[in-house]
C-alpha cells in the first residue's frame, strides 16, 4: 500500500483513485501537527509515502510565514524521519518557485535555489529537511499545476472568462503547465521504482511542456473550452500582487529518464478536461 497526504488537493485527489493507495485528509492527518503524520506512517506502515499536501496559498505565505514553515517544512520533514526510520521510500512534491526566476535558461535540479518569496522559502526549507532525515527519498519539483477541479489558473480563467469578454493576464513569466493527474502518474511511477532500486534517490523535475506564458496558456484554456474571451498580454508590473513571482519557471526535466519519464503536454490533457463528463463548468 502506498500512503499518500494530501487527499483534497489538486495531486492528491487524483493519486487517491489508484489502486493501493491509502490517502489522507487533514481530518486524518493534519499537517499543522507534524507529528501526527508521523504517528499515520507508523501506525499504516505503507511500502512507500507521497507527500502531495501543502500549503500553496503563496500571497498568503507573505503575512503567514510560520504556518507556510509549519505545513511545507516540519510536517514533510516529521514524514521524512518517519520513512527513513523504518527504510520506507518518501517521494515529497516540491516547486519552481524555490528559483529566483531569472535568465531564461530551465532550471536544472542541481541550480543553486534562491526564493524571492516567503511560499519558496518554506517549500526550500521542506525539501531541506526531506533531505536531512537520510532516507530514501525524491524530491519532485513541478510547476503551474492545473486540473479541472479546485483552485488553479485554468478554472480561475474559465470562471473569469465566462463573466467577461476580456481578460489582461500577465506575458513576462514563463513556465510549463502540469496536469495534476500527470503529476500523481509520476509520483506513483517513482515510489514504486524506489521500492525496488531503494538508491536512486535525489530531486528531480516535472512539468509540462511545451514551455508558455500565462498569457498564452490562457488563450489555449479559452480555445479549449470553445470560448471567445479575448486575452490582452500585460507585464508583471500591471498586476502586482504581495508575493514577487519568479519570471522565469521553465524547468529542465532530463534526468525523469532515469524513471523511463519525459514531459507531458499539457495541451492534450486541457483539451481533456473538456472532452469528459468532469468537465469544468
Amino acid at each position: 500500500m502506498i500512503l499518500v497526504f494530501g487527499k483534497t488537493g489538486q495531486v492528491g485527489g487524483a493519486l487517491a483513485g489508484a489502486d493501493d493507495v491509502v490517502a489522507l485528509d487533514r481530518g486524518a492527518a493534519d499537517l499543522s501537527d507534524p507529528s501526527a503524520c508521523a504517528r499515520a506512517i507508523d501506525r499504516l506502515a505503507p511500502r512507500a509515502v507521497i507527500n502531495a499536501a501543502a500549503y500553496t496559498y503563496v500571497d498568503g505565505a507573505e503575512a503567514d510565514a510560520e504556518r507556510a514553515h509549519l505545513i511545507n517544512a516540519r510536517a514533510p520533514g516529521a514524514m521524512a524521519t518517519a520513512c527513513a526510520e523504518r527504510a520506507i521510500p518518501f517521494v515529497h512534491i516540491s516547486t519552481d518557485y524555490v528559483f529566483d526566476g531569472g535568465g531564461a535558461r530551465p532550471w536544472a535540479p542541481g541550480d543553486r535555489p534562491d526564493p524571492v518569496n516567503l511560499y519558496g522559502q518554506s517549500k526550500l526549507a521542506g525539501e531541506r529537511a526531506v533531505q536531512a532525515a537520510g532516507g530514501t527519498s525524491v524530491i519532485l519539483r513541478t510547476s503551474w499545476v492545473f486540473s479541472g477541479r479546485g483552485r488553479n489558473f485554468a478554472t480561475t480563467m474559465l470562471r473569469l472568462g465566462r463573466q467577461q469578454s476580456s481578460l489582461r493576464v500577465v506575458a513576462d513569466q514563463h513556465g510549463g503547465p502540469t496536469p495534476a493527474g500527470a503529476i500523481a502518474a509520476t509520483c506513483l511511477t517513482i515510489a514504486d521504482h524506489l521500492c525496488r532500486a531503494p538508491g536512486d534517490g535525489g530531486i528531480h523535475h516535472f512539468s509540462g511542456a511545451p514551455d508558455v506564458t500565462w498569457a498564452d496558456f490562457a488563450r489555449e484554456i479559452f480555445t479549449a473550452a470553445g470560448m471567445d474571451t479575448k486575452v490582452q498580454d500585460i507585464m508583471t508590473d500591471a498586476f502586482p500582487t504581495p508575493a514577487r513571482r519568479p519570471a522565469n519557471s521553465r524547468l529542465n526535466c532530463d534526468t525523469l529518464s532515469a524513471f523511463g519519464l519525459s514531459r507531458p503536454d499539457w495541451r492534450a490533457a486541457l483539451g481533456a478536461m473538456f472532452t469528459t463528463a468532469g468537465a469544468p463548468q
